[in-house]
């Protein structure tokens, strides 16, 4: 189960890798090819959109194909042509052409991030053991947020920024052949992900009896897993919180750069975006060391809090050096968030709507984020820098506020999910398996 948890993590690394320097890879990219940085961001607008509408049908399909691994495979390697595609097509090819293989891409793109998280609860039972196994799918996420652009800049400055989003299709692509090694090797957990027939499926609750031997209609395990995420009260919580928190998060980027080029400094934008990313990564292993036992749902709200702190006191500072400090305490904060939510969705998805779950909550933030971008981006002209990071920052505390407020209301079993088995009600009662 080590074996498999660790090539588990390997493969999400490689594929986040390639997701996370896509943002930087593409915009230098369009901007070596065609002069201009305005067809990167078209791209990156087709590759993020996808994500809200691909995430519930990602994860339907994951629970219901016959073969995991072959569908797994096939989504990683779909994302890994599309990155490739992009390498040779951006600012060669139409614009419509090159649109449609970023969307292809991002498509693929909840897999990446939900889909793989998800396959942790399969590898590890309930308990402590999963608890440090979501730290370090955190952990994963944020040294690839660092990792990613890292390579994709330092490659398009050695070679090329063509070679550099190639590098990233092949991290992707290297992400898929590990994905089959994980799901139809040895490696692959008991008896469930290659080749699971309808009794064992059946047995996971993802077949609904009303259906005898068939199963149930793709639209109505759609609606099942919207349903878990709106209904239970843990999971509607957090999916608040987190898209409310990356709604602020998502023009951090912008801001950073804007703020130390209003301060003299333009080049400290990147420095503080990477202490921000280091922070998050030394805090995502800090709770497998430090806070083992805190419940995820009281580590979501100190998380979102401590973030907004920092960032509102990083608005105010005027050492450059004081700034890089806070925001990496940013980073440190919100580090724990990633390995909170991952814990409260594999806690309390309803049985066979998991990997729903975990793809829609990630399509949700990362939509979220997007529109955060676009919305910090019409901003820019006509409110300062420092407000709009105190207005990010008060984002994290409003929605520290607004999880606080969502875990007081019930638990409502989704009317569409047969047999499934949600969470009890009593707030007093602790998750399964803690």
């Amino acid at each position: 189960m080590e074996r498999a948890l660790r090539l588990c993590l390997g493969t999400a690394f490689l594929a986040r890798l390639a997701e996370e320097g896509m943002a930087v890879a593409v915009v230098l990219l369009a901007l070596d090819r065609t002069g201009g940085a305005a067809q990167g961001a078209f791209l990156l607008t087709a590759w993020m959109a996808p994500h809200i509408a691909a995430a519930p049908l990602a994860g339907a399909l994951a629970e219901r194909v016959r073969r995991p691994a072959l569908f797994y495979v096939g989504a990683l390697g779909g994302f890994a042509a599309a990155v490739l595609a992009l390498a040779f097509l951006t600012g060669r090819a139409p614009t419509v052409v090159t649109l449609l293989a970023a969307g292809f891409g991002g498509s693929c793109g909840p897999v990446v991030s939900g889909g793989m998280s998800s396959l942790v609860a399969l590898l590890v039972p309930e308990g402590r053991g999963r608890d440090r196994a979501y730290a370090w799918d955190s952990a994963v996420y944020n040294a690839a947020s660092v990792a990613g652009p890292a390579l994709a800049g330092v490659t398009a400055a050695v070679a090329s920024p063509a070679v550099g989003v190639a590098a990233l299709g092949v991290a992707a692509a290297a992400a898929a052949l590990s994905a089959g090694l994980l799901l139809s090797g040895p490696a692959a957990p008991p008896g469930a992900l290659a080749g699971a027939g309808p009794k064992h499926r059946l047995a996971r609750g993802s077949v609904g009896p009303e259906d005898g031997p068939g199963r149930r209609a793709l639209r109505t395990e759609l609606r099942a897993g919207v349903a878990a995420v709106c209904r239970v009260r843990e999971l509607r919580a957090v999916t608040a919180a987190t898209c409310l928190g990356f709604l602020g998060l998502g023009g951090l980027t912008t801001t950073a750069v804007l703020l130390s080029a209003e301060r003299g400094r333009p080049g400290d934008g990147g420095v503080l975006m990477t202490a921000f990313a280091v922070g998050a990564l030394v805090g995502a292993l800090a709770v497998d060391r430090l806070w083992p036992r805190v419940p995820a749902e009281r580590l979501v709200g100190a998380a979102l809090l401590g973030t907004g702190v920092a960032l509102a006191a990083a608005a105010t500072v005027p050492s450059p050096l004081l700034r890089a400090a806070l925001f990496a305490a940013a980073g440190l904060c919100d580090g724990p968030l990633l390995t909170a939510t991952l814990r409260i969705r594999a806690d309390h998805a309803p049985a066979g709507l998991r990997t729903q779950v975990f793809t829609l909550g990630a399509g949700l933030k990362i939509s979220a984020a997007a529109c955060g971008a676009a919305l910090t981006g019409l901003a820019t002209a006509d409110v300062s820098p420092a407000l709009l990071l105190l207005v990010a920052a008060a984002l994290q505390v409003a929605a520290a506020g607004l999880h606080h407020l969502a875990r007081r209301g019930p638990t409502r079993p989704p009317r569409s999910v047969p047999n499934s088995r949600c969470p009890r009600d009593d707030p007093a009662s602790p998750p399964p398996g803690r």
